[in-house]
């Protein structure tokens, strides 16, 4: 397909455009009439609930014409802007021609699950196709039940995976199970050397917490541990970001134990982290890899990748499902790895997220409320707390710095105190700088609130 590859470029000094003060009219009447039959929305949500019509790139637009910067991606979903021509043209096209016919195969699927073959790291040629984040984790952990023939898994406080049975007992959010978690659920420490399990300080550490992890194996494990699940970098958990060695470490660990490790990308993938994964960023290869979100630039499209030698147990866990891989998911999925490689999306992420981040590290250096601030590639987030030395989470600062910012028209992701970023990995920086200069009036204007 020929497209202008221009296509989404905007005049940054007219973003954003708020034409009214935001939520609007229009999004607070069409948000209650929608609320009296969806309950239980998302905290970004409850917090501004605008009501959205239209996207074009690296633009949002509500139905009061409202235009914000989009520093969200749908939380890490449209890796390549809103409306992407490419991958429109790719669904539509399988939505004239095929919706779907099972796991039947297909032109389109057999396409796409050579190119992302393709591109997994390491032999991680096993694929199986699904729609939510949660299906390929709830299957990677049945593969590795059934590699193994154990049922006992080690996940990290902080870490989300999901929110059916299995994956939301390996999550840390406990109000999520309504109840005790699956059979064989371990929670252990995490690597999150800003708020240190066991108040060490790295590299003096050693990654103690690892060799903690092994120990708690081997004492809590009832001999039947299959595998360790971690999402390379934390989403929900704050955008924490591991140290260098401590992937590998995990790595080096499970080899030992004879364990598998699984490694959640659902929101790492497709460049987001100036990689095409995030493993590659620790030259590791996990034995399962769980990908989505990004996958396809925002149709619902997941799936999970095993080593070839382990691919024999997709035959003894049902993989299969009514919408994975259909042919709308498999088009969506093709145009967007093509995309990512014809237009260097890979290292445009890597080079936006490096001058992101310097901006965001002279925004701590000048203010009092910003204790940390993380991130790789185009995910990135910021912690906000009430003393720097203390390290006391500042959550009403955080919701009210999310408020403010996106009613000055940035759309962007809360979580308590963590404040999140991940623009589409094609925005130019002088648009990235806009988005920037209003988190950071917001936060001054919080911190005149509280007086800082």
């Amino acid at each position: 397909m020929g497209y202008d590859k221009n296509w989404a470029k905007v005049d940054a000094s007219t973003l954003p455009d708020m034409k009214v003060p935001a939520p609007g009219p229009k999004s607070a009447e069409l948000h209650n009439r929608a609320e009296k039959h969806m309950k239980g929305y998302s905290s970004q949500v409850k917090l501004f609930p605008v009501a959205f019509e239209s996207g074009h790139g690296v633009t949002l637009t509500d139905v009061d014409g409202n235009t914000y910067i989009d520093f969200s991606s749908g939380i890490y979903v449209t890796n390549l802007g809103h409306g992407h021509p490419k991958v429109v043209e790719y669904i539509q096209k399988y939505t004239k021609q095929l919706m779907n016919c099972h796991d039947f195969t297909t032109e389109i699927k057999t396409l796409f699950l050579e190119k992302l073959a393709s591109v997994t790291p390491g032999n991680l040629n096993g694929i199986q196709m699904y729609c939510a984040g949660t299906e390929a984790v709830e299957a990677a952990l049945r593969a590795a039940r059934a590699k193994t023939e154990k049922y006992e898994f080690f996940s990290f406080y902080g870490d989300f995976h999901g929110k059916t049975l299995s994956a939301v007992s390996l999550t840390e959010v406990a109000n999520y199970t309504s109840g005790p978690r699956a059979t064989g659920s371990h929670m252990a420490p995490n690597g999150n050397c800003y708020r240190c399990h066991f108040d060490k300080k790295y590299p003096e550490c050693g990654l103690f917490c690892v060799d903690a992890l092994e120990k708690q194996i081997m004492m809590e494990g009832t001999g039947n541990v299959a595998a360790v699940l971690l999402e390379p970098i934390q989403g929900w958990g704050g955008s924490v970001v591991y140290p260098d060695d401590y992937l590998p470490k995990i790595r080096k660990m499970c080899d030992k134990l004879g364990i598998l490790m699984i490694v959640d990308e659902v929101l790492t993938c497709c460049a987001r982290t100036g990689k095409m994964f995030c493993v590659e960023n620790y030259d590791v290869v996990p034995d399962i890899m769980t990908l989505g979100k990004g996958l396809a630039n925002g149709f619902p499209c997941t799936a999970f990748a095993i080593k070839e030698e382990y691919t024999e147990v997709l035959e003894k866990i049902s993989a299969s499902t009514s919408y994975g891989g259909n042919p709308m998911a498999s088009a969506a999925g093709l145009a967007s790895l093509e995309v990512i490689e014809e237009e260097n999306i890979v290292e445009r992420s890597a080079k936006l997220g490096d001058f992101i981040m310097k901006r965001l590290n002279k925004m701590k250096d000048g203010h009092k409320i910003i204790g940390e601030v993380r991130g790789k590639g185009c995910l990135l987030g910021m912690e906000l707390v009430k003393d720097k030395e203390t390290k006391e989470p500042f959550i009403e600062a955080g919701n009210k710095v999310y408020q403010k910012a996106f009613a000055k028209g940035v759309a962007w992701i809360p979580a308590n105190q963590n404040l999140r970023m991940s623009p589409p990995l094609i925005m130019e920086e002088d648009l990235a700088t806009k988005g920037l200069d209003i988190i950071e009036e917001a936060i001054s204007d919080v911190e005149k609130e509280y007086g800082y």
